[in-house]
């Protein structure tokens, strides 16, 4: 019994940016993912702080250094960015969970509203941070 000849097609690809045009809820969603993995390393850094304030008074002043300095503080802003980000458009995807804001111009406008709230909330939190010296 002979077989058939098949006809072997490509498999269809997915589009990708090079097709779709940016938008903002695109950008959010792609944002919100790499705020999930920034708050791994945040993680990690709250785990580096509790170990070197274990192993004691020099450990920890070297940590306080690292901290501390302009790279420390500027990946501590980057990470309180990063939480504030990833609370609001968390929250912004429990209301499209039931079922709120699915519209273009609703989630065009929950978009702009996480990313001035993620500014608000970062910079209100360093501001009160300087007021109270922690710098």
């Amino acid at each position: 019994m002979a077989e058939a000849s098949r006809v072997v097609r490509e498999r269809p690809t997915s589009p990708h940016t090079t097709i779709w045009r940016w938008h903002l809820t695109m950008a959010t969603s792609i944002l919100h993912r790499f705020t999930g993995i920034a708050l791994y390393g945040a993680a990690l850094i709250a785990a580096a702080w509790a170990i070197s304030l274990a192993a004691g008074p020099d450990t920890y002043g070297a940590y306080k250094a690292v901290m501390g300095s302009i790279l420390g503080k500027v990946v501590l802003f980057g990470l309180t960015l990063a939480a504030f980000f990833h609370l609001g458009n968390g929250i912004r995807h429990l209301t499209w969970d039931l079922g709120f804001g699915l519209d273009v111009k609703s989630a065009n406008a929950s978009g702009v509203g996480v990313i001035a709230f993620t500014v608000a909330a970062t910079l209100a939190v360093w501001v009160i941070a300087g007021m109270a010296g922690a710098f």
